[in-house]
């Protein structure tokens, strides 16, 4: 029996126009994007559609933009009678997750991941992150050990074989790119991001977000869940909302996400929402998986026809 995966797109994947034909085509994407912008302090249609402003790329706006758009592709998919046997979201892609395993509803969700944006947005700016390509895991932690001695160096996001981010303190993350080479890196690239998120320098902002937590009522996931803390299936003897402080100061584990999900019989990936960037990294884990994506309603039609087929 087929075991279908969502997958949930994450920061950097958003681009200008995102949700629009979803907008156009669907009442029920519509009325998500307009309830979002009740709920928001700034058009958030306009930064999607049109970004006449240049906001979309700043990590306050990223973020909502993200979920938003990501649960309007999920909506429509739930409507054409598609189920997830499993839900999984790549960093702040989590939240859409946790939204669709009904731990929080959309109201909920806006209001927690604008907060989250807006913490991480203005979140150590000292910091920056790069991506090491071409080393595995032991030899991306030799060149963080080696480049320490500049200044908190961490690895941030495992994301398949061959691709790991990492992030910290600017002078080390810099270090640490001169020198991966000699740890037999192909590539060191700084990212475009605001901050070093998944590293140590966030707890303090983990710790405000998780005062926040605290006022909020979380459901248990109605959906199993693999969570990027674990790389591994959420269960229900574990603390959640300790789980979503923790995300964001610690790594993302998705290579081991993708890898238990597909031990546990996973054989379709739809990735929801933005890009392609996940399905990027299933095709490096596991070429033998089915890879279908979910950014628009020409990729939604895509999908529907290879699941009926």
């Amino acid at each position: 029996m087929s075991k279908i995966a969502f997958l949930f797109s994450g920061q950097g994947s958003q681009f200008v126009g995102m949700g629009q034909s979803f907008y156009e085509s669907s009442e029920t994407a519509r009325r998500l994007m307009d309830e979002a912008n009740t709920l928001l302090p700034f058009d958030l249609k306009e930064i999607c559609f049109e970004d006449s402003k240049e906001l979309i790329n700043q990590t306050t706006y990223t973020q909502p933009a993200i979920f938003v758009v990501s649960q309007m592709a999920l909506a429509l998919l739930k409507e054409a009678g598609i189920k997830a046997d499993v839900v999984a979201g790549f960093s702040l892609g989590e939240y859409s997750a946790l939204c669709a395993a009904h731990v929080f509803n959309f109201t909920e969700g806006v209001s927690l991941v604008a907060k989250r944006g807006e913490l991480m947005g203005t979140a150590s700016n000292n910091g920056k992150m790069a991506a090491l390509l071409g080393l595995d895991l032991q030899k991306a932690q030799a060149v963080c050990d080696e480049a320490s001695s500049k200044g908190i160096v961490e690895l941030a996001n495992l994301n398949c074989p061959g691709q790991i981010v990492i992030g910290g303190e600017a002078q080390a993350v810099t270090y640490a790119c001169e020198i991966a080479k000699n740890h037999g890196a192909k590539r060191a690239l700084v990212l475009p991001v605001s901050g070093p998120f998944h590293t140590s320098l966030l707890k303090e902002t983990a710790q405000t977000f998780g005062q926040l937590l605290e006022s909020k009522e979380l459901k248990e996931p109605q959906t199993p869940i693999v969570l990027n803390v674990l790389g591994d299936y959420y269960q229900t003897d574990l603390n959640l909302k300790e789980l979503m402080v923790q995300q964001m100061a610690t790594s993302v584990k998705w290579e081991a996400s993708i890898r238990q999900m597909i031990a546990n019989g996973v054989d379709t990936f739809i990735e929801i929402g933005p890009g392609k960037t996940l399905s990027g990294f299933v095709k490096k884990i596991d070429r033998s998986v089915k890879i279908l994506n979910v950014e628009d309603m020409d990729s939604l039609q895509k999908t529907l026809a290879a699941l009926n087929s």
